[in-house]
């Protein structure tokens, strides 16, 4: 007699590590101009449609999300554009402090939304990267760091900054992988045409591919 068990029984368990829609806060910091200009170990054009499409991500999946520049109108100018306007409506907290686990004002929100998990990204990770993400690890949470959506004025800087988080306990990821952990099953209909759009859009390959597949064939992912 043959028995018939629906997988769900056999259905694994996500990890806990894996990122989901409501178990973090994104925070971006010091996308501007005047940091920029000094970065060298990513192509700013590159760094711009990453960044961009993180926020995106974050925006699409309704991550609570902080934007924060240091010294805006004194010295490094405005956030990237295409940054703000993902959030049209948000005024992104300014500060003096390098590290922004020093501002009282940045903690103060990362505190209200009582996520366990915080994903950095932004300029420069030898700096304004390192700062908070130890900080952050050093007050119990579990953090994440978006290598291609940050840069170090050198090459080195950002690597060995990259090392000194990961062996404190970061996680890396890029705002690719950060998208599709998202995202995780094409079914959820939900999500599914805009997170095809931004990889079309920001995807590089990945996103060509999708789009000659959805325009040759009308195909999609899953079923």
């Amino acid at each position: 007699m043959t028995v018939l068990v629906s997988t769900s029984v056999y259905a694994a368990k996500p990890a806990p590590q894996l990122l989901t829609p409501s178990n973090h806060t994104l925070v971006l910091i010091d996308h501007q101009p005047q940091m920029a200009f000094a970065t060298k170990s990513i192509d700013v054009a590159t760094l711009r449609n990453n960044t961009v499409a993180l926020a995106k991500s974050a925006k699409v999946f309704k991550v609570p999300t902080i934007l924060t520049t240091v010294a805006a109108k004194s010295f490094s100018g405005p956030i990237f554009p295409e940054i703000q306007a993902v959030f049209p409506d948000q005024k992104p907290i300014d500060r003096t402090t390098m590290n922004t686990w020093e501002d009282d004002n940045v903690v103060k929100v990362v505190k209200s939304y009582g996520k366990k998990k915080i994903v950095f990204a932004g300029l420069w990770t030898e700096v304004c990267i390192v700062g908070p993400a130890l900080s952050a690890i050093a007050d119990g949470y579990e953090v994440y760091v978006v290598s291609d959506a940050s840069g170090g004025v050198t090459t080195e800087a950002h690597d060995m900054s990259m090392q000194r988080m990961i062996q404190a306990g970061v996680r890396p990821i890029t705002w690719l992988q950060y998208l599709l952990e998202l995202q995780r099953d094409w079914a959820r209909g939900a999500t599914y045409n805009a997170v095809i759009g931004i990889a079309k859009e920001h995807g590089g390959a990945y996103g060509l591919g999708a789009i000659y597949a959805t325009e040759m064939f009308n195909a999609k992912e899953g079923k």
